[in-house]
């Protein structure tokens, strides 16, 4: 196997207790900082050349939640690493009992191409404050965020501990065969399951971070222009290739008909008249992707938007109205800038559609009565909840990340 000899090298450096002690646990956080902090231009730049991504959200999403939770690990490490006593009984009086929080070993890591840096270094935070050796195999699809990571990042990090790959899918699969003690996975269901089949052959743990529809419910009592707002920023950020966007909206006739006009102009607001000539939307990741999403506005009705640009791999922030359940816009995640409304009468239907399907990875719900609000909250399940705002539940690092299953 083309990977043994690399696994085997870091599992000695980690049998051999070099990544326990919190002083290289913090050295090489901090490492990771200065990464962020030096090669900053050069990651807006790859990020921009991948997929067009605007400065500003490169720089949100790549660079600053990256150092936020580089921060907020190294404020919390010397607490997370102890020992954690436990109560005792009458026989063990005498002696101690503690739960002693222990690394895995060596760590792979696998990252998807919608948010490259991001994605690949926030496990690899994680992976590292517990003491681990780690693999990343970065996204083969985002080619110069690729080529910037693997020529930049290992300068920063412990060669003897950390190592950045780049395979496609061929040697990704030879990759998987060798034993690891923890895989951390990003990106579709169908890889998953690949993933995971890979996993099981060697009794491996997984962490599978698969996105999905994220439904959206606004009901009739809401502050039409805010909510507006803030389901448009939530599904055209990224281009809508982000894995919690709200995914589609359910709500009454009559809230779409007030709905439709105020995401006109929000669109118009954010993007200008024209989106595709405006510096802060950005374009599908590739040919593949983008004729995926081109043949799902063939569901439903268009309403807004609707343009494409092949060349450009540019789809507009796009609004669909007149749709199945059934349709294949229904059927998929969407990853791609358009919104599709389905019409529910009241709470209680648009309850009932989400809990006929998989269970999400966020749902969001619009209310100006926090009743509603939280009956959504209380009779749906899903890894993530967000009311009266859409994405920012991800900004904060006190909450734990991911979906159910």
């Amino acid at each position: 196997n083309p990977y043994a000899g690399l696994v085997n090298h870091l599992r000695a450096a980690w049998l051999s207790g070099k990544t326990r002690p919190i002083e290289y646990r913090v050295a090489q956080l901090e490492a990771l900082g200065r990464f962020l902090d030096e090669k900053k231009e050069d990651i807006l730049e790859a990020t921009a050349l991948d997929m067009g991504k605007p400065s500003f959200e490169a720089y949100f999403t790549e660079i600053l939640l990256c150092k936020n939770e580089i921060n907020g690990t190294l404020n919390n490490l010397s607490h997370w690493m102890k020992d954690e006593h436990v109560d005792k009984n009458l026989v063990t009086q005498l002696d101690s009992a503690f739960i002693r929080k222990d690394p895995y070993g060596v760590v792979l890591i696998i990252a998807p191409w919608n948010y490259p840096i991001h994605l690949s270094l926030a496990p690899l935070i994680g992976a590292i404050a517990a003491g681990n050796c780690a693999i990343v195999k970065l996204s083969e699809v985002a080619k110069n965020t690729e080529r910037l990571m693997a020529e930049a990042l290992p300068s920063y990090l412990d060669n003897d501990c950390f190592a950045v790959v780049t395979a496609g899918v061929q040697e990704t699969t030879r990759l998987l065969e060798n034993k690891f003690d923890y895989i951390f996975y990003t990106g579709t269901p169908s890889v998953g399951r690949i993933v995971m089949a890979a996993a099981a052959k060697h009794l491996t743990p997984v962490t599978l971070e698969l996105g999905g529809k994220n439904p959206c419910y606004v009901s009739d009592t809401c502050d039409v222009q805010n909510v507006a707002r803030r389901v448009a920023w939530g599904r055209f950020f990224n281009a809508g290739q982000t894995c919690i966007a709200p995914d589609y909206v359910l709500c009454s006739v009559e809230m779409q008909e007030k709905l439709l006009p105020a995401l006109h102009k929000v669109i118009t607001d954010f993007y200008g008249p024209n989106p595709q000539e405006s510096p802060d939307f950005s374009r599908i990741m590739g040919d593949k992707h983008f004729q995926r999403v081109q043949t799902l506005l063939r569901s439903g009705r268009v309403v807004i938007g609707g343009q494409t640009d092949e060349e450009e791999r540019y789809i507009a922030p796009t609004v669909l109205v007149d749709l199945q359940p059934s349709d294949p816009i229904m059927q998929e995640e969407i990853f791609g800038p358009i919104l599709p409304i389905v019409i529910v009468a009241n709470v209680d239907e648009a309850i009932d559609f989400i809990n006929s399907r998989e269970r999400p990875l966020v749902v969001y719900a619009f209310s100006s009565d926090d009743k509603v609000v939280n009956q959504v909250l209380e009779r749906t399940s899903s890894g993530g909840f967000c009311g009266n705002d859409t994405l920012m539940h991800v900004t904060l690092t006190s909450l734990p990340f991911g979906g159910i299953g």
